[in-house]
């Protein structure tokens, strides 16, 4: 499931005093201009009836080369699904669908509140409202070119320091304010970079897309772990 932790990206503006000289230590020290941007991206996504999205995972280790994997998101209302590689998410607003292709297993759970994530991203809401919950200092650092256009990055220090990461980034579209890439640091020197490469903002979907079907799946152990 590591690899399905939505993380940072790149962006632009002037580094702020407060970040030059180190002086982050709360929430509170978050950069107002961030957080503007970060509320017109959430405004926009928050008014949409549904939305599907292409994305790229890059996951890097040191001394490795890049593994990158394809994926899609689906999100209608509260239901939402997400696949990438071998293995899928499905969830109808209350119940989570886990499968796993390489093991032909599918494990079911109560839709897990935001609390009980545990910091594991799942859902196309928790990629734009991680950093809304007093655990990341945030703030303009710059801008720079990705995907042939310019962006604005926003760098997000978590205040645990016993977080797997060091740092967040998140790169968005200067012109659009479009989320276009989000990067975690990983403090064993591991990085993971989550690329938006298409979004079709309010996409119909067909009759069941959100929920799961057994008979798509004959062949596979299904556990079914609600209380």
């Amino acid at each position: 499931m590591k690899k399905l932790l939505f993380s940072a990206a790149f962006l632009a503006y002037l580094l702020p005093a407060f970040a030059q000289d180190n002086t982050v230590s709360s929430a509170e020290d978050s950069d107002p201009r961030a957080k503007a941007i970060l509320d017109e991206i959430r405004q926009r996504f928050e008014s949409l009836e549904s939305l599907g999205a292409d994305f790229t995972l890059d996951i890097t280790f040191p001394e490795e080369p890049t593994e990158s994997q394809k994926g899609k998101i689906a999100k209608q209302g509260d239901k939402f699904r997400m696949s990438m590689a071998s293995q899928t998410v499905i969830s109808d607003g209350e119940t989570l669908w886990m499968i796993f292709d390489h093991n032909k297993e599918v494990q079911i759970n109560n839709m897990p509140d935001e609390a009980e994530m545990g910091g594991m991203v799942l859902s196309p809401e928790s990629l734009l409202n991680f950093y809304d919950h007093g655990d990341f200092a945030y703030f303009i650092t710059g801008e720079a070119r990705e995907a042939g256009q310019v962006v604005q990055q926003i760098e997000f220090k978590p205040m645990d320091r016993n977080a797997e990461y060091t740092k967040l980034r998140m790169n968005v579209s200067k012109a659009s304010k479009d989320v276009v890439s989000v990067t975690a640091f990983g403090r064993d020197g591991s990085r993971y970079k989550l690329s938006l490469d298409s979004l079709v903002p309010n996409k119909r979907f067909p009759a069941g897309h959100f929920a799961f079907n057994k008979a798509d799946y004959p062949d596979y152990y299904v556990e079914d772990l609600r209380e």
